[in-house]
């Protein structure tokens, strides 16, 4: 278990920050803005999840998605080191499972769509597309990251970003009236 009695350390000042393994990398490194990204995904589900008193359901969803985002977060600040012999938290697929079940039971409810949605609704919807936007450079930043010689990503972590952004999309319609309420984009409407 964590333990955080001091939370302020001096440490970062000098524009650095330690993985997980204790490794120290400057604050503007890729791992580091990759997994930073996905804190602010979490950040932006919980924003809108104060708007959802009245659909328990989606808000227990997204509390689950929250505690995955930081599992997520460990994953990526811990670069992998098989000889370490330490049991690092990863994603698994199982997690990402979940997310598709999730998403097909959601897009059970919704509204055929029939044109791009444009973000916004209500409050919870207009917050997940926020999250999934979000989401979506939290992923791009991973497969960069993934790419990037001498650097290792898990697989089941770019997926799980990946999933993640489908399953806020269709949670934003599932929120905005099972999809009545969305707001279509309209090609060309304003020429």
């Amino acid at each position: 278990m964590v333990a955080l009695t001091r939370i302020y350390t001096r440490s970062g000042d000098g524009g650095r920050t330690a993985l997980v393994n204790g490794e120290r990398r400057a604050k503007n490194d890729l791992r580091i803005e990759a997994y930073g990204t996905v804190d602010e995904t979490n950040a932006a589900i919980g924003l809108a999840r104060l708007h959802l008193a009245s659909d328990p359901d989606t808000d227990a969803m997204l509390g689950r998605i929250q505690n995955d985002l930081f599992d997520l977060g460990a994953d990526l600040a811990t670069p992998a080191d098989p000889a370490s012999g330490r049991q690092d938290l990863r994603v698994v697929d199982a997690q990402v499972d979940r997310l598709e079940r999730e998403i097909d039971s959601m897009n059970e409810t919704l509204q055929p769509l029939r044109s791009f949605v444009l973000p916004g609704g209500g409050a919870a919807a207009a917050h997940l597309h926020l999250a999934r936007t979000v989401c979506r450079r939290a992923e791009r930043l991973a497969v960069a990251l993934a790419d990037k010689p001498g650097e290792t990503v898990s697989p089941a972590a770019v997926k799980y970003l990946n999933r993640l952004s489908d399953h806020l999309f269709v949670a934003s319609r599932h929120v905005n009236g099972q999809g009545r309420d969305d707001v279509l984009w309209v090609p060309g409407q304003n020429r």
